[in-house]
């Protein structure tokens, strides 16, 4: 965002009033006298410095995380610079407020915190001109979507149209993690109603007052809205957000080969997920070939993260069949074995022959495994015997707590490092404080998907890919992985440093779109420095000289 005019073509109030094209004090008087904003602001001249010591100390004196949420999302609306300023400068602790954990309380005050619309919304009410809403929004060249019918936010189950909260923040971090232009983002809300009757008895939930849209009607709203980006939006890529499980996977299956789209809850918990292991691999001194894996939940998650550890295991030479075996679920009803009969499609080719298990102890008593991977929403699952187990069986066990909000974690940080005695490798989904155990501090390593999905959007535009394939996925994660310093895994981070996401999301994007121009899924031209042709894509949170 570095224009030496003003390729808006606003003047005056519009100026002011469109968040991407606003400065607010820091317009300088010759701006002031060529668009029109003489008298329109204060007369001080302030500097984005002096903007952000304001906003940031306004920030710091909200003392209760949603009335920093609505901070940040008051801040955005005016100004996007300055807001991505504000939130890159002070990563690790506005990040916790734009995303998880806050973000799952804001989706469920959505309603009751409702300033300024941000994003689309096509209802159910809407088949037959889903094309004329996209054509709705004010910007043309769009290239990254994401859409929520908000049945499974997070892990608080379904929150209709509330879930809005979540398209517009993982944009957010699109654009403050990976750089992805805020013009080139795209929320939309997909409300085909919703069975939480406690939203449809509350007078002010702004949603469809209806059961949740099923079958055919569904598919077909949803059909409309894929076929109608690729007309209005050609070279956008959807990513599908906290749907359902039985919708996510048919969603993904039946759109993957024909559209640029991919499942964040699927593809991308699983590339950060897999990062993680990959890292603990430099810990343990284990091959990644050379572990079984237990997973605690058998759902979009867990299952995404399973078929990336099979194509990174593949990718090691290991056979298909042999390489499913070393990945092991459990779900409400017990261990995921083939002589069960209730198993839904999804689970069956992690169905392996083995004696039942209704607990999570007595899977872990049984299969030993290496690593124990929490994706199941049920907050305190992790119990003491549980993780005292994972501790007698391994010197340095490996436990991810990967479930969000904070509150639905498996288990926290200081417990896992209690109950192993400080010997635990963990990772979570929402962050966690470090733990000092016998004079060691452990810093908990968050397995956030902000580390894969921006970079791999950013990689998918700058690259102009037609399609997401697993294998980004895959060396999103072996990128990510790469990026671990002997430094985060001494004191127990199996992540980079938060502070480092852009370098993270520009080496992840020149990965991406490499796999892109290797395997054909572009027209574009390949770069001579495909490094400097991500960064060039990447916006800065500076303001444009208009005059």
């Amino acid at each position: 965002m570095t224009a030496s005019k003003n390729v808006h073509g606003k003047r005056g109030m519009d100026l002011i009033y469109d968040p991407l094209t606003n400065k607010g004090t820091a317009f300088t008087d010759a701006e002031r006298d060529a668009l029109g904003l003489r008298g329109l602001l204060p007369p001080a001249v302030k500097t984005p410095e002096q903007q952000l010591l304001r906003v940031y100390d306004n920030f710091r004196r909200k003392t209760d995380p949603l009335e920093k949420y609505i901070y940040l999302v008051s801040l955005q609306e005016r100004n996007e610079v300055l807001f991505y300023r504000l939130v890159l400068e002070h990563l690790e602790e506005t990040m916790p407020i734009i995303y998880t954990p806050t973000v799952g309380l804001a989706c469920q005050r959505f309603a009751y915190i409702y300033r300024r619309p941000r994003g689309l919304y096509i209802s159910a009410h809407d088949k037959g001109r889903v094309r004329e809403i996209l054509r709705h929004w004010p910007y043309e060249d769009v290239r990254v979507i994401v859409i929520t019918d908000g049945e499974r936010i997070l892990g608080l189950g379904d929150l209709g149209a509330n879930g809005m909260g979540i398209p517009i923040g993982k944009l957010s971090l699109y654009t403050a993690c990976a750089g992805v232009p805020p013009e080139r983002c795209l929320p939309v809300m997909l409300d085909v109603g919703t069975n939480n009757q406690t939203l449809r008895d509350d007078p002010l939930y702004l949603g469809l007052d209806q059961p949740r849209l099923r079958g055919k009607a569904f598919d077909e709203l949803v059909d409309e809205f894929v076929t109608g980006v690729q007309e209005v939006f050609p070279k956008a890529c959807i990513q599908f957000e906290d749907f359902g499980n039985t919708n996510a996977f048919r969603l993904l299956h039946h759109y993957r080969d024909r559209v640029c789209t991919f499942n964040d809850d699927i593809q991308g918990t699983a590339g950060v997920t897999l990062a993680g292991l990959l890292s603990a691999t430099r810990v343990t001194g284990k091959k990644l070939s050379d572990q079984r894996f237990l997973f605690l939940g058998a759902g979009e998650a867990g299952i995404g993260i399973g078929d990336l550890i099979v194509t990174a295991l593949e990718a090691d030479g290991v056979p298909t069949d042999v390489a499913r075996r070393q990945c092991w679920f459990l779900d409400s009803k017990g261990l995921v074995v083939r002589s069960r009969t209730d198993l839904a499609d999804h689970k069956k080719p992690y169905a392996h022959d083995h004696a039942p298990a209704k607990t999570l102890l007595e899977a872990v008593e049984s299969l030993k495994p290496d690593a124990l991977i929490g994706v199941s929403g049920m907050p305190q699952t992790f119990d003491e015997p549980v993780v005292r187990a994972m501790a007698r069986l391994h010197k340095t066990p490996v436990i991810f707590a990967l479930s969000n909000p904070t509150s639905q974690a498996e288990c926290t940080a200081e417990q896992a490092y209690t109950w192993t005695d400080g010997r635990a490798l963990f990772a979570s989904g929402s962050p966690f404080d470090p733990v000092t155990m016998h004079g060691r501090t452990h810093v908990p390593g968050q397995g956030n998907n902000c580390y894969i999905f921006p970079g791999v959007g950013l990689g998918v535009m700058a690259s102009d890919a037609t399609r997401v394939t697993d294998e980004m996925f895959f060396v999103a994660a072996r990128t990510l992985a790469s990026l671990v310093t002997d430094a985060d895994l001494a004191m127990g981070r199996l992540y980079p440093d938060l502070k480092r996401i852009r370098e993270v999301s520009a080496a992840i994007a020149a990965a991406v779109a490499r796999v892109a121009f290797d395997r054909g899924l572009t027209k574009m031209a390949r770069p001579r420095d495909l490094a400097a042709h991500v960064r060039e894509q990447m916006f800065s949170a500076t303001y444009p000289t208009w005059a």
